[in-house]
């Protein structure tokens, strides 16, 4: 394998692990700013509409929530390290199948069986074994910083491959065809698929002792299941909203080119980037689970108005004003889920709450799809801030009096 050459040509790595996955969280983050936001452009340019961009998403969503259910159930028994550089082969391998085929249902399957996330959230298979080898670094009044951290440079990373998403435009000026110019992404997407193998390569052998301690849920299996019940209820009504169908919506709403939808999703990702450590902030002030409801209802009514204006700009500033509190819960629910429940648990936790997560919103873009092309195109938008206002007081509710270790000892 080409990262295995490559790591070894440049030896063992010093850095720390979690030097490395934020490395590696970078590679991954910038490629799928790009890919996001190129994969409706590029079944456009063949000739599908929003329903077909709908059921490819859903497909990709659908994929992503088996791929998660088997590390959840194979974690245990393997090495996180080689689930990792598993996961980056398998990006290496989309990149590489999509600009081959051009018929809708082959294009559904290769999103199913590969790694493109049209959701651009903290969706997949390499999430959760990245929460779990991070979680067990870090100190339980270190850990929100760790993960806020984390969820930064991927933002910060995604938003920068957004702009990258403007290429294409580059690439025809200077002769190339449409779909040439969009079949050349995807080989680049390929290409930070092997860049990603080559750090998952130099993070270090996990001693017996570590791989002997995870296991499957048991003490706090209640208290998860839970959890993950109410996020999925956030993840379908984020599925409305999907960054592909809300390119989409801005391409057939407000005629937008893709240089300046990239450009807008620049923004947008770079606000919701600097949130996270102002998240982790008010999170050691106020607790993970009021920042996690706090911030995100005004994000969603932010949203709402979105799908209601009628002029560009500000349809584009109030989705800017979502983009910076909208995204406050990532780091703070990720370290919630890690602190209440065991260590030896993490990694079955963490894919729990993701699988329930990822099937949800596989269901909402086909929805979302066809209500595209409806008298009222703004209306998945619509549902999607009411049903995750609908969320966030539920999670408030069930979870108020369940702490984290650094603010007082869980409650039943």
């Amino acid at each position: 394998m080409a990262a295995d050459l490559i790591a070894n040509r440049f030896g063992s790595s010093r850095l720390p692990p979690r030097s490395l996955l934020y490395a590696a969280r970078a590679l991954r983050g910038f490629g799928d700013g790009f890919a996001i936001i190129v994969l409706p452009a590029y079944l456009t340019a063949l000739g599908y509409d929003p329903v077909a961009v709908g059921i490819v998403a859903t497909a990709s969503l659908l994929g992503t929530a088996l791929l998660t259910l088997i590390v959840g159930t194979t974690a245990s028994h393997f090495e996180l390290r080689t689930l990792l550089l598993t996961g980056a082969a398998l990006m290496t391998a989309t990149g590489l199948a999509l600009p081959q085929v051009d018929h809708l249902i082959l294009i559904a399957l290769v999103v199913f069986i590969g790694t493109i996330n049209p959701s651009g959230g903290d969706l997949g298979m390499l999430v959760p074994l990245e929460h779990a080898m991070l979680a067990r670094d870090s100190a339980h009044e270190d850990r929100t910083r760790v993960f806020a951290r984390y969820s930064l440079i991927g933002a910060l990373a995604t938003a920068a491959g957004s702009l990258a998403a403007s290429l294409p435009d580059w690439l025809i000026g200077r002769g190339l065809t449409e779909l040439g110019a969009f079949k050349t992404m995807f080989y680049l997407y390929a290409a930070f698929g092997l860049g990603s193998a080559v750090i998952y390569r130099l993070l270090p052998h996990a001693n017996v002792e570590e791989t002997g301690k995870r296991v499957a849920l048991g003490p706090s299996r209640s208290r998860v299941y839970k959890l993950a019940a109410l996020f999925s209820v956030d993840s379908f009504a984020g599925g409305f909203t999907a960054q592909s169908l809300l390119a989409l919506w801005l391409f057939e709403r407000f005629d937008l080119s893709l240089s300046a939808a990239g450009l807008f999703f620049f923004w947008s990702g770079t606000l919701g980037a600097f949130s996270f450590p102002v998240a982790a902030w008010i999170a050691k002030r106020a607790g993970l689970v009021n920042t996690m409801v706090f911030t995100h209802v005004p994000s969603s009514i932010f949203l709402i108005l979105a799908a209601l204006s009628s002029n560009l700009y500000v349809a584009l500033g109030l989705l800017l004003l979502r983009s910076a509190l909208s995204q406050m819960d990532v780091p703070t629910r990720t370290s919630y889920v890690m602190a209440v429940v065991t260590p030896a648990e993490r990694p079955a936790a963490a894919s729990v709450t993701a699988v329930p997560r990822s099937l949800a919103s596989a269901i909402s873009p086909a929805i979302a799809g066809v209500l595209l092309t409806s008298a009222v195109p703004g209306l998945p938008l619509i549902i999607c801030g009411g049903l995750k206002i609908a969320y966030d007081f539920a999670l408030l509710v069930s979870f108020r009096h369940v702490r984290p270790p650094e603010e007082g000892e869980p409650g039943a």
